[in-house]
């Protein structure tokens, strides 16, 4: 229950925030979105239609479509996102205003505040409607993935809205998704990165002792056997924070100058525990 809590609580807040980027920064400077945002955001610029409620009417209908789509926890989350921001997009309207001469750092702070709203809402494992069920749907028939997919439809939101906006707008607006789509990947994952580290050493002892004291960081030994040489060697394996990097790279150059050491990004950890380890 407590966690049910806690997601609603993010849900509404990033819907929040989603709305006010839309509404202060993206629309008072004639930027669009990408997806379906961005459609009911050129209607806006075009017939005056509140983005608000076009936004919840093509989000309805694209639930009445896809809902076999999702599971049951995630459509609740879903239904809810889409109720919020649809809400906060109508009653915020008209909030914010120009910045004169000035749309590249509208464009920033733009994709940096739909970015923080989105990267909330998909941090409780819910979407925002619209495009994810576009995307789920060619997902199934069409067998994309799911970046992909992103990637065509907001393409050709943002490219038939430079018919309304412009072409220089557009681009703008592609600035916007480009940030929005790092501050998301920043939220949902995390702002620690996580990198895994392969060492090769002529001391793995030294090694392996030096950074468990400096670093507090377990090591896993790997045995390993060199594809020229036919010998038997310990591979040591960690993970550590981007942060860390620096300093693992000083522990290494002061024992084994000659290390081999391939450095990798993390994509996800599945260890209950480890995010706690500093």
């Amino acid at each position: 229950m407590q966690k049910v809590i806690k997601d609603m609580f993010l849900i509404v807040s990033g819907s929040l925030i989603f709305a006010l980027g839309i509404n202060y920064f993206a629309i008072p400077n004639n930027l669009s979105e990408g997806g379906i945002i961005g459609i009911s955001i050129v209607t806006y610029y075009l017939f005056e239609w509140s983005p608000g409620l076009v936004n919840f009417v093509i989000n309805a209908i694209l639930l009445l479509v896809g809902y076999r789509f999702f599971d049951h926890r995630v459509m609740i989350y879903t239904i809810v996102a889409i109720i919020f921001s649809s809400g906060f997009l109508h009653f915020t309207s008209g909030v914010g205003s120009e910045i004169n001469e000035d749309t590249l750092l509208a464009a920033l702070f733009a994709g940096g505040t739909v970015g923080l709203g989105l990267g909330m809402i998909f941090r409780t494992g819910g979407t925002s409607g619209g495009t994810a069920i576009i995307v789920r749907i060619l997902s199934r028939y069409l067998g994309w993935s799911m970046g992909k997919g992103m990637l065509v439809i907001d393409i050709l939101v943002i490219a038939g809205s430079a018919f309304v906006i412009g072409q220089e707008k557009a681009m703008y607006t592609l600035i916007a998704v480009y940030i929005g789509a790092k501050v998301i990947d920043v939220v949902v994952e995390g702002a620690n990165e996580r990198t895994s580290v392969l060492i090769i050493s002529k001391h793995p002892d030294r090694v392996l002792e030096a950074v468990t004291q400096n670093m507090a960081r377990g090591i896993t030994i790997l045995e390993g056997r060199g594809g020229y040489t036919n010998r038997n060697k310990e591979v040591l394996y960690l993970v550590i924070n981007k942060q860390e990097i620096v300093k693992f790279r000083k522990i290494i150059e002061e024992i084994d100058e000659d290390a081999y050491v391939t450095v990798h990004t993390v994509q996800e950890i599945l260890r209950k525990g480890y995010k706690g380890a500093k």
